[in-house]
């Protein structure tokens, strides 16, 4: 597993292990270090992933590896809009000689994290056949990559598989700057929440423990069901950043202030998925409601806040 020292990779190798599932990580730390992997068995292999494929390394944890799931990546929009070379590098040709490698050790099963910022501005719910058409740099790499794992599952048989990750929350996210992250962040140091633009535009917030129940159902079906295939990874359900906002003072039980900045150049109005296929082919019923989710991670929050080892990835 690439990026499994990350927010989802934390869970994801929890959930693993509790399988009976034995997990290596590759991660350089630079997200969030280690921290979240704290009383886990992965085995942990620190290093930039195109410096350990050139130096033969990963070519030796891939040759005994039953599957793959790369979640490393550069991730941000507003980021790609500033170096879109960057995000090139790290989203698209680093994924791409992974995939490649994989390939050529023999690894059949691959699992990609994709993002709905591959279909874009797209009026939802949005499923697995909504033209795509990205509005940053970021949803463009991802799409290239979601070619390149559709192309190997035809040229090579490769069970592929892409999941576009909708707007992710959950436990381990201290580091993050999503929505909610953010949010949970602001309100409970004593800041106010921003809410960029009128507060109208949406996303489809799912519970990491959802997505995780996704990654491992494309990892356990038969290879003929999945291979090639791409996922819807979200909850199902539009939620406003707004309502949010007035969600998240609410759980936080305080009086928060919630102040708008101007819209950011590259953010979309955002719509539900569509997640019937992935329901229809590999079982996929979120199951985790969304005050529910807020209320269980703000209670997370509220401890690593007060962990000397985790409180510092706060200020990331």
């Amino acid at each position: 597993m690439t990026g499994g020292a990350g927010f989802i990779g934390a869970s994801l190798v929890r959930a693993l292990e509790a399988a009976g599932d034995t997990v290596t990580v590759l991660d350089d730390g630079r997200a969030a270090g280690i921290a979240f992997l704290r009383g886990t068995a992965a085995d942990l292999v620190p290093g930039d992933l195109g410096l350990l494929a050139e130096r033969g390394e990963l070519s030796r944890l891939l040759a005994g590896s039953d599957a793959v799931v790369h979640l490393a990546a550069r991730t941000g929009v507003p980021a790609s809009i500033v170096d879109p070379e960057a995000d090139w590098r790290d989203n698209v040709v680093a994924s791409l000689a992974l995939l490649d490698l994989a390939r050529r050790n023999g690894v059949q099963r691959f699992v990609f994290a994709s993002s709905n910022a591959a279909v874009g501005a797209a009026e939802g719910p949005i499923s697995e056949h909504t033209v795509p058409r990205p509005t940053s740099p970021y949803g463009a790499a991802k799409l290239a990559m979601e070619g390149y794992l559709s192309a190997f599952a035809a040229s090579y048989g490769m069970s592929t598989v892409a999941i576009r990750f909708a707007n992710v929350y959950g436990p381990y996210a201290l580091h993050k700057r999503s929505v909610t992250a953010s949010f949970l962040l602001a309100g409970l140091q004593g800041r106010a929440l921003t809410v960029y633009g009128d507060g109208r535009q949406a996303r489809d917030l799912v519970h990491v423990d959802d997505l995780v129940g996704l990654i491992r159902a494309s990892l356990d079906a038969p290879a003929q069901r999945v291979a090639g295939q791409i996922f819807q990874g979200g909850s199902g359900v539009r939620t406003s950043i707004g309502e949010l906002a007035r969600m998240v003072v609410d759980v936080l039980g305080g009086d928060v202030p919630v102040v708008h900045e101007p819209a950011r150049a590259g953010d979309v109005a955002g719509a539900a998925c569509d997640v019937s296929l992935a329901g229809e082919l590999v079982g996929y019923r979120p199951q985790v409601q969304l005050r529910d989710g807020l209320s269980s991670v703000a209670t997370w929050f509220r401890e690593a806040l007060e962990d000397p080892q985790l409180a510092p990835l706060a200020e990331r």
